[in-house]
């Protein structure tokens, strides 16, 4: 198996088998818990959380069994989200790991690693676990022959569970969201538990739905993959907000008091100009992935924020806002990233921002989110023969300069290959859905007599 852009993902015990997930805590340990890497010693502590999937106890099990093979110690969280694992890795300086699949169906599972300090994986990692990973698999590397003392053990976390509601709750320090009313759709997933809790803490009044797992039902219909039933209860209840979690939690979309959907770039528009009114937005500027709507950027522009502009992926955003000294950035996705607080996505936190933004306004969601207009975005994922091609694909790359010429400043055009498929991904942003869908069936068809039709289209 290969990392894509965040970790490891199949259909568990199919593709992610338990003994898939054993030769990886092996490799792990060797490369992010050996000596001569990144902890201090092989028995340092390495951190797992998982969600709520049937299948994590078993892939959990195998990889603790990996690592403790090569004699590391494990610390279990248990359920949590994927951002508290980086916080705890961050605060003890130790390396970790969270068994997840994210937004994808309860048969998948996944694993994606964290370094000391709480980062994700640069590419230098992910190659050289993938080679050890390789080396164990075909038998071409010997198993640590540790035994005894040697062995490593696996114990509780769970006041690390408590240390990250605390810090959650202190990200406003000392202020509260008293009295705002808010629907949690927590997706039957790791949000379910420690969401509420916090939001509770800091004076919330929560109502919460789809917080019930029961291993077969994370991201069924519910949560921010599907966020009709939060629509619904906010208008419901006549809540001033709702918050949909994805399977780990590490990103949110928001619903305002008149059920419309609140997405990434919104969040990321309201939280930047508050920033930037309070003095705290350095260099009055953001990262952002290409995907980012063209509304976010016309939204900050009167405002005079600018945006860095990064490829997709929250670690990319995180890489360019450490490399430019950015307190926020994100993706449309709702991963949005405080530096301050985190250093991945963390969907209850940015939730509590967002709220303390509404409270500190005095002034419906909806109005804050308005900022924001949102052009019609289209996105088509187009199957070809030999997506390496494209690049050479002059007559495409002709009718998307026309495309583009025609659009003007009303629209945008993004091409970008899938780095694992024969795909090449289109999206046309447009002043209306019909001329977004239009325009991209005519770079679809282009792109098609450029590189040849693949089987079907995703």
């Amino acid at each position: 198996m290969r990392f894509g852009t965040d970790g490891i993902r199949g259909v568990a015990n199919v593709d992610l088998t338990p003994e898939i997930a054993m030769a990886l805590g092996r490799a792990a340990a060797r490369v992010l818990g050996g000596a001569s890497s990144v902890i201090a010693s092989p028995a340092s502590p390495f951190v797992i959380g998982r969600d709520t999937r049937r299948s994590g106890p078993m892939l959990e099990a195998a990889l603790v069994a990996g690592l403790a093979a090569e004699g590391v110690d494990v610390m279990l969280l248990g359920v949590v989200p994927t951002p508290s694992v980086a916080f705890v890795c961050q605060m003890l300086d130790v390396p970790g790991a969270v068994i997840s699949a994210s937004h994808n169906p309860f048969a998948d599972n996944g694993i994606k690693f964290f370094t000391a300090g709480g980062r994700k994986l640069s590419g230098a990692f992910e190659d050289a676990l993938e080679s050890e990973l390789a080396a164990l698999v075909d038998g071409t590397t010997i198993p640590a022959g540790r035994s005894g003392s040697g062995v490593g053990t696996a114990k509780s976390g769970g006041d690390m569970v408590d240390a990250y509601v605390e810090h959650v709750v202190g990200a406003l320090a000392g202020r509260d969201v008293g009295g705002i009313e808010v629907v949690v759709d927590a997706g039957h997933g790791a949000a379910s538990e420690i969401g509420p809790r916090i939001l509770r803490a800091l004076g919330a009044v929560v109502t919460v739905i789809n917080a019930e797992p029961d291993g077969t039902n994370i991201n069924a219909g519910c949560g921010s993959t599907d966020p009709t039933q939060l629509q619904e209860a906010v208008v419901a209840r006549g809540a001033a907000a709702g918050l949909a979690f994805d399977g780990d939690a590490d990103r949110v979309i928001a619903v305002d008091e008149l059920g419309a959907l609140v997405d990434g770039d919104q969040i990321l528009a309201v939280c930047a100009i508050d920033f930037a009114a309070r003095g705290v937005l350095a260099s009055r500027a953001l990262a952002v992935t290409v995907m980012s709507n063209l509304g976010l950027r016309r939204a900050l522009a009167e405002h005079e924020i600018s945006l860095i502009e990064t490829p997709v992926g929250d670690r990319n955003v995180w890489s360019a806002m450490e490399q430019h000294g950015l307190v926020l950035g994100g993706e449309q996705s709702g991963h949005v990233i405080f530096a301050e607080h985190a250093n991945t996505g963390d969907g209850i936190l940015t939730g509590v921002m967002l709220l303390d933004v509404a409270r500190r306004a005095g002034v419906p969601l909806s109005e804050l989110a308005g900022v924001v207009t949102r052009l019609p975005q289209v996105l088509v994922n187009v199957r070809v023969h030999d997506r390496s091609g494209l690049s050479s694909a002059e007559g495409f790359w002709t009718e998307v300069r026309a495309v583009e010429a025609e659009l003007g400043d009303t629209g945008r055009v993004l091409v970008r290959p899938s780095g694992t498929e024969p795909v090449v991904r289109v999206m046309i942003e447009a002043p209306t859905d019909e001329r977004a869908d239009a325009l991209a069936e005519r770079l679809t068809i282009a792109l098609r007599r450029a590189l040849g039709p693949g089987n079907d289209e995703g």
